[in-house]
């Protein structure tokens, strides 16, 4: 198809969301190819581009089903805002979210998967899924059964060549009629991460068809004796230029600095899936808050107390009454790094609790080095704080890492040099949030500010994201409703 064609097909298309510049041009270079991947930076609106490329190819008859395989923080956000928000409503597909568990109501949704015709079917699966024999199963059977489009969101998860679900993922590849890889960060460790990423998309794609001839490619390998026992590790990389002029002729790649029409706020959301030791301890301390509330008056702050406690649960912790922290086996920091792997340049990253703080810092300084993190909340000294809000904004500086609470940080300090903003856990303070959200969107900031909330879906943590993002005082809500509908 020749280019004046392709572009009148684009911009023809009935778009249910407008799609700005930069995600017209993703669709342009992509939309009826085979392989492609989209290379484009937290709060781009990379999945709205997806969501777009897949409504195409189904109204032009080329694909009747969409297997999207996602990442469990993010899997969930497909169906519940993605697809319905940026899907052409002349579409009505038949969409289901997998999980290893069976019911009478989800039996009935996979069979109409299934069901012949020329509706879109759509199976959105997690990752994890696809180590499983059973989720591996599932998803081949919807692979013979329809002609589709498979998309791996967040494709870093498929970066290790030797991982069972990347190999699982590779074969599932083979029987889709076309294929869509999304990150922020292709690469996250090393230039290496590529190889299987473009191997899913097609294996001839880089020209080697085994990882090791790629890396022979661009890797220096030095050998290294430990213990008598002969090992070869990465020296250096070399030829790279090679490599980033390769992956052009498939790929898309946009940050936010080159987006100049992106809104100046962009909000998203992180799901964690709580522990069942969460579940458990959430579960008791939901019903004994419940108890306690209605054997006195329910007053805001004894609501609060409450809540405050389930809040600590989500987060992986419960302070006692004597003041000691009882930690509770969580998915929250692991979650952390996942996030932090997918986007570019500097972070800052909010936490409600002193202790939430204390476990990012030592997690992401063995992760990412010492040097990685600046922190600024009560028990950090007054002049240490300044220094730090210095060598973070220095872009010279290796700390790309801003930890802080609200509480201490959300008010008259400038941190302009990030552009992406985490809220491991949130306060109730509505006035604390905003301040916060202004350190890094106020004069000076360039590029639009992505904001991700990290919530446990269907506890208190998701009643008060949404509580703040509606711009509500929770304390004065609270009274106003039933305080029932809070904990």
């Amino acid at each position: 198809m020749n280019v004046n064609r392709k572009n009148k097909i684009i911009m023809e298309y009935k778009f249910k969301t407008k799609p700005y510049e930069h995600q017209l041009s993703a669709l342009e270079k992509s939309w009826d190819k085979q392989e492609f991947a989209y290379f484009m930076e937290m709060g781009t609106g990379k999945s709205k581009v997806l969501v777009d490329n897949m409504a195409m190819l189904y109204d032009k008859g080329k694909i009747n089903g969409t297997l999207i395989v996602a990442p469990k923080g993010v899997y969930r956000t497909w169906l519940d805002q993605e697809i319905p928000q940026h899907l052409p409503s002349h579409i009505q597909p038949k969409m289901v979210l997998w999980t290893a568990l069976t019911s009478q109501k989800k039996d009935k949704e996979y069979r109409l998967l299934f069901e012949t015709g020329h509706d879109l079917h759509i199976l959105i699966m997690n990752v994890e899924a696809l180590s499983t024999k059973k989720g591996l199963d599932f998803a081949n059977k919807f692979m013979r059964c329809h002609k589709t489009l498979l998309a791996i969101d967040e494709s870093t998860t498929i970066k290790n060549p030797s991982a069972k679900r990347t190999k699982s993922i590779l074969q599932l590849g083979k029987q889709a009629e076309y294929r869509r890889i999304l990150t922020g960060s292709p690469v996250t460790k090393s230039p290496l991460d590529l190889y299987t990423q473009c191997a899913f998309l097609n294996e001839f794609l880089l020209g080697f068809t085994s990882f090791y001839t790629f890396r022979n490619r661009y890797a220096n390998m030095i050998d290294k004796n430990f213990g008598g026992r002969r090992v070869q590790l990465i020296g250096s990389y070399k030829r790279l230029d090679e490599l980033a002029n390769s992956l052009k002729k498939f790929s898309y790649r946009v940050l936010k600095e080159d987006c100049l029409d992106l809104p100046p706020k962009v909000y998203t959301r992180r799901e964690v899936d709580l522990t069942d030791e969460q579940s458990k301890a959430y579960a008791t301390m939901k019903s004994a808050a419940l108890a306690l509330l209605n054997g006195k008056m329910a007053t805001a702050p004894h609501v609060l107390t409450q809540m405050m406690r389930l809040h600590q649960i989500t987060c992986g912790h419960l302070k006692n009454d004597d003041g000691t922290i009882t930690e509770i086996k969580n998915n929250r920091l692991k979650e952390l790094v996942n996030l932090l792997d997918e986007v570019e340049g500097k972070v800052i990253i909010w936490a409600n609790y002193i202790y939430d703080i204390e476990n990012i810092v030592k997690v992401l300084k063995k992760e990412y080095g010492e040097d990685s993190i600046v922190q600024y909340y009560g028990a950090i000294a007054s002049e240490q704080r300044q220094k730090n809000i210095e060598k973070f904004q220095d872009p010279a500086s290796k700390a790309r890492f801003f930890v802080g609470n609200p509480q201490t940080g959300g008010y008259g300090i400038t941190l302009t040099c990030a552009n992406t903003v985490v809220y491991y856990s949130n306060g109730y303070d509505l006035e604390k949030r905003l301040q916060s959200e202004d350190r890094a969107h106020r004069i000076g900031q360039k590029k639009s500010v992505t904001y991700v909330d990290f919530i446990a879906p269907k506890t208190v943590d998701e009643k008060i994201v949404k509580a703040l993002r509606k711009k509500m005082n929770i304390a004065n809500e609270i009274m106003d409703e039933d305080w029932r509908e809070w904990i």
